[in-house]
């Protein structure tokens, strides 16, 4: 079985999503399917289907967490340190654009890359595996091949 990569607070998401939806959202839509039971001919009660459907994506969801879970190996990025690998904080500058941009690696069930946490298997990140401070990238976008500066890698 495949061990993933996260981190310490991607571990910590998860625990608390899966909490909440053992906790609350599963109870809420086993009461939401009692009252809409409760209606009579389920053949046409949407209701009752809107909330069978919720309950289906819910229970989903607990057991991909829990695979995820299980399957975690918790990295603690603040023990590493050197060239760029899972865990860095990395801030790099567009060589075309001079735009600063800040990605930490991270394991794919924790990626967000609005929030700045960057997949681990992004072309992006591999390009930086590996690399230092003061290194130059190029990696291949949608958009054309982007040039890039690495000017920090700290561990956090």
């Amino acid at each position: 079985m495949e061990k993933l990569p996260l981190t310490r607070a991607g571990q910590k998401m998860l625990d608390s999503e899966l909490r909440k939806l053992k906790s609350e959202e599963r109870p809420a839509v086993i009461r939401a399917i009692s009252e809409a039971r409760e209606h009579g001919d389920l053949s046409e009660n949407a209701e009752y289907h809107a909330a069978r459907e919720k309950q289906s994506f819910i229970e989903g969801r607990i057991k991909e967490i829990e695979s995820i879970l299980a399957r975690a190996e918790v990295i603690d990025p603040t023990k590493l340190s050197g060239a760029i690998k899972f865990g860095a904080t990395v801030t790099v500058v567009d060589e075309d654009t001079d735009e600063e941009r800040t990605f930490q690696i991270v394991g794919e069930p924790e990626s967000d890359l609005e929030n700045g946490l960057l997949n681990l298997k992004s072309p992006l990140a591999r390009a930086l595996i590996g690399k230092e401070e003061g290194d130059s990238i190029e990696v291949q976008s949608p958009g054309g091949a982007r040039s890039y500066e690495i000017l920090a890698v700290k561990y956090v």
